[in-house]
């Protein structure tokens, strides 16, 4: 049975996330053997394994997908997430990544602590994979989970349902919260560097919260819900991996790395801000001028060369005529090589407490929840203006699910594309508009494009939108990654109808 283990190399305190890093202890005979396999030396290459897939290779295609990114002109590595497509080979590096280098090791770390009952290490092993395998579900809808791992004993696992995987999750991180105490030590790690369980514990329990509330419109999870918000023991500042990053090569933030970074020697530009989040954070008159602005968005974008705010469209990298757009005309998200890489943040817990309460018909706490969502967004940003945001967008008990899926979608734009993605096809807003991307750009001519046509807190049809998707409607799941499908007889089939069926919690 093959075993794959990460070994990172590990120097002044950080480790890198290049290739060379990522070692088989059975090919590599300069590696540590399985026998000498600890905690403390799996947990941090696995984190590392961890923020290069889910802070990176997820975080691209759905930040495309999520109509927050658009193309850069002239270039066309993203034009296919742009069109709200994804192949089941792009998709592979990032499931094996997270699947065989994350998950896997995590596993690991769970027996080994089991054994020696070392339960604060098994809680942030338990929560880093609720946290990798929720994302799976979530992306995919199913993956294996119950016979995953087993190697050549099973070459075949099968694909469990999400709504199974989910009630697993739960039981596990429940079961891990029992278990630990306050003061139990944790081995080395990148998250919480030197703390003890008593970090990982509110850490497990918003998770938790997230979970219940993603599957709440389609499982029944109210005693469990109603237990955990009363226990009131949720993160109070964000779960972010920062200030483990150097700049060096191989050693940056990992999206930084793959857009950002010459360090690899491409030069290549392809993100850059999309017309619907321009168009909604900042709104114009019909004279074109500016009648509010929010100071995210500054936050979140540079201005180009100009000082202005520009977003492209879905479905086009433009025209590259000599009176097209100059090279400087869009503009970039902001990046640093030593940016975070969130896993969840304290507005997310906000916004889904608010969710919790507007379900209950409970205005007054959903209000005040969604001003404190908003709020620590703004705080996280570095801007002020949140009570102005608020007057701008106020709570609406009658329309909570609009309201809510919006700023959260706005919030999630600069931090979190991912589960922007997620969060739009569960709460179905920003819902469609009446434009589409033709209606403001035709794709071709510099003088088509009209940005003021767009309809601000909508989504629109990209141009050349992916067939399988069609016009008014977003890629719901990615297929199953050709890199397990193909060698898994137990795969389900994916039709071209599966792009558009929901996963379990969005149905």
């Amino acid at each position: 049975m093959k075993k794959l283990f990460i070994i990172a190399t590990i120097a002044m305190g950080l480790a890198t996330t290049s290739c060379d890093s990522y070692l088989d202890i059975n090919q590599d005979p300069n590696s540590p053997q399985e026998k000498d396999m600890t905690p403390s030396i799996l947990f941090p290459a696995t984190e590392m394994s961890l923020t290069a897939s889910y802070g990176d290779l997820f975080r691209i295609p759905a930040g495309y997908h999520a109509q927050q990114f658009a193309q850069e002109f002239g270039t066309s590595n993203y034009l296919d997430y742009s069109r709200f497509t994804m192949s089941a080979t792009r998709s592979s590096t990032g499931y094996w990544q997270l699947m065989a280098r994350t998950l896997k090791n995590l596993e690991t770390v769970r027996k080994l602590t089991t054994e020696n009952e070392e339960w604060g290490t098994y809680l942030a092993a338990t929560t880093l994979r609720a946290f990798g395998f929720q994302a799976l579900v979530d992306a995919y809808g199913e993956v294996p989970f119950s016979e995953a791992f087993q190697g050549s004993d099973n070459p075949s696992p099968k694909y469990d349902e999400g709504k199974d995987i989910y009630a697993a999750l739960i039981a596990e991180l429940e079961d891990a919260l029992g278990k630990a105490s306050a003061n139990d030590p944790v081995a080395t790690n990148f998250l919480f560097p030197g703390q003890r369980a008593a970090a990982w514990i509110p850490f497990a329990k918003s998770l938790l919260l997230k979970l219940l509330m993603r599957e709440s419109g389609a499982v029944d999870v109210t005693a469990k819900l109603d237990a955990l918000v009363a226990d009131d023991d949720f993160i109070t500042s964000d779960v972010a991996y920062e200030g483990c990053w150097k700049n060096e090569s191989g050693q940056m933030s990992p999206y930084y790395a793959e857009e950002f970074s010459t360090a690899w020697g491409s030069t290549q530009i392809n993100i850059i801000a999309n017309i619907a989040l321009v168009g909604t954070m900042q709104i114009k008159n019909a004279d074109g001028d500016i009648v509010y602005e929010d100071p995210r968005l500054a936050a979140f974008y540079d201005t180009n060369a100009s000082g202005e705010f520009t977003g492209g469209v879905s479905g086009t990298n433009f025209s590259t005529a000599a009176d097209s757009y100059p090279v400087n005309y869009w503009c970039r998200p902001k990046a640093s090589y030593d940016m975070p890489v969130y896993l969840l943040t304290v507005f997310e817990v906000e916004f889904f407490l608010s969710e919790y309460y507007a379900k209950k018909g409970d205005a007054t706490n959903a209000a005040a929840h969604y001003a404190d969502a908003v709020a620590y967004s703004f705080y996280s940003a570095g801007v002020g203006g949140a009570a102005e945001y608020v007057d701008q967008y106020p709570y609406e008990q009658s329309n909570y699910k609009k309201v809510l899926g919006i700023a959260k979608w706005v919030a999630l734009a600069g931090v979190n594309n991912f589960e922007a993605w997620c969060e739009m096809r569960r709460l179905d807003y920003p819902a469609f508009g009446t434009v589409k991307g033709t209606d403001i750009y035709d794709g071709e001519n510099a003088d088509s494009y009209h940005p003021e046509r767009y309809q601000p807190g909508t989504l629109y049809t990209p141009i050349q939108v992916f067939g399988q998707v069609g016009p008014n409607k977003i890629l719901e799941r990615w297929p199953y990654p050709s890199n397990s499908a193909s060698a898994n007889g137990n795969a389900p089939k994916f039709t071209d109808a599966d792009y558009v069926k929901p996963v379990f919690w969005g149905m």
